[in-house]
């Protein structure tokens, strides 16, 4: 089984070129060295990996003002999960 904290875990890997192992639920998007161009980034590569689960179904978004609330990997997970995005 995948669960999302696992995809989130890779999409932040694929992105940051860092090991899994340096990624934690608890961390911060700015522990893990990110700009805001590297936020911005990624939350459209959630956008485009969740698309199609989430419970809005096609045309899955993040607004600006639902991203600023994400700080860290766990809060990028339970937003995830609060929109119907589910482990597989």
């Amino acid at each position: 089984m995948t669960t999302v904290l696992d995809r989130v875990i890779q999409i932040l890997v694929s992105h940051l070129g860092i090991g899994e192992g340096q990624v934690t639920p608890d961390m911060s998007f700015k522990e893990l060295g990110m700009d805001s161009l590297d936020l911005v980034e990624i939350i459209i590569r959630f956008e485009e990996e969740f698309e199609g689960e989430a419970d809005a179904g096609e045309g899955f978004e993040i607004t600006d003002e639902q991203a600023r609330k994400i700080l860290t990997v766990g809060d990028a997970v339970a937003y995830l999960k609060s929109r119907g995005i589910h482990d597989r």
